[in-house]
């Protein structure tokens, strides 16, 4: 880990880039741009319609190159080809990493024998990081056995692809993979567990309403993936040499804590009042009091209550406490039941 104030320059070779979304990150975005600064050289924000201060943020921080996100809706393609169309015009070979603002390259990336493999890695070479999700209390993390496709040395590739769950970063056909494991991606999603769920519900609603051809025992299977089907195998220490650098000259991840109200649920009430609850009532949403919700926000219209029936409630209840079970045969009848009945 470098010092503050020593930010990290080319060395006429490469210039290391990070790609970054945001919309409503201020939460998380001061040990966000601190982290990341250590080793990038540039950090390029494409924010959508951020209103807590997360584009000023970025816009005042030297080295941050913040564009504007003009899409009206979700699109992860158009806001990925905004961020590599502003990288792209740096000259001179590039190194790409895309991470989300809950996200950072671990503080020993600069000390790594791999630093200087991803610099010696020719254009086209796709980079891969282990994806480590701390979980609370920044002793155990959840490591997915598929390594994070979301670097690239630059060579040009158009990007594309669908407007959710899209690659981060282009993958040319043929490509090299470079799979580092010193250097990993932290994840602090899970760190604010309230947070994750405000964002599960905004993500099956969207689902719901984009993709028909998902039923709802398929989006919650998919959005409910935390409750019990990690497999013990991929939870595992800490590394303490992932945080320490951070933690030396002050980048605080340890004091984080979710926001009064989420851009996700604002969402909600809106596409609530929209559509109406009744819609949504095979969704596993009804956690949050969304009546409350909307009158905390000064919003007026529909009658916003559960609309579930007792069933309906029981359903839900089974297929979260079945989430880590799903290849025994009772659960794999229970899911095929369902999907009989139109779930």
């Amino acid at each position: 880990m470098i010092p503050p104030g020593k930010e990290p320059s080319t060395n006429g070779s490469c210039s290391r880039v990070c790609l970054t979304p945001t919309r409503n990150e201020a939460w998380i975005m001061k040990p966000f741009l601190a982290a990341t600064k250590s080793w990038a050289d540039k950090i390029v924000v494409a924010d959508q319609g951020s209103t807590d201060g997360t584009l000023e943020l970025a816009r005042s921080t030297p080295g941050v190159e913040a564009v504007i996100n003009d899409s009206s809706t979700f699109d992860e393609v158009h806001r990925q080809r905004l961020l590599l169309n502003t990288a792209r015009r740096i000259p001179g070979k590039r190194i790409l990493i895309a991470l989300d603002a809950d996200e950072a390259l671990s503080a020993n990336a600069r000390q790594s024998r791999e630093w200087d493999q991803i610099a010696e890695a020719r254009p086209g070479t796709v980079l891969r990081f282990r994806w480590v999700n701390i979980l609370p209390g920044f002793k155990r993390a959840w490591i997915p056995p598929t390594p994070l496709h979301c670097g690239l040395v630059d060579d040009g590739t158009e990007h594309g692809g669908k407007p959710i769950h899209n690659p981060r970063v282009p993958w040319p056909t043929g490509a090299p993979v470079l799979d580092l494991q010193e250097i990993v991606v932290l994840h602090f999603q899970y760190v604010v567990w309230e947070r994750v769920f405000s964002k599960q519900r905004w993500y099956q609603v969207w689902e719901y309403l984009n993709n028909p051809q998902q039923t709802p025992l398929q989006i919650f299977r998919q959005y409910h993936h935390m409750f019990g089907s990690w497999d013990a195998s991929e939870i595992h220490d800490v590394q303490p040499d992932w945080l320490e650098g951070y933690d030396r000259v002050g980048v605080d991840y340890r004091s984080l804590a979710c926001e009064p109200v989420t851009w996700w649920d604002r969402e909600m009430v809106r596409l609530l009042n929209e559509h109406g609850p009744e819609r949504f009532r095979k969704l596993a949403i009804w956690d949050a009091d969304w009546n409350a919700l909307a009158r905390r926000l000064g919003v007026k219209g529909r009658d916003l209550t559960d609309p579930r029936s007792a069933g309906e409630k029981a359903i839900h209840s089974l297929l979260r406490n079945s989430q880590g079970q799903r290849s025994t045969w009772w659960v794999r009848l229970f899911e095929r039941f369902l999907r009989r009945t139109a779930w």
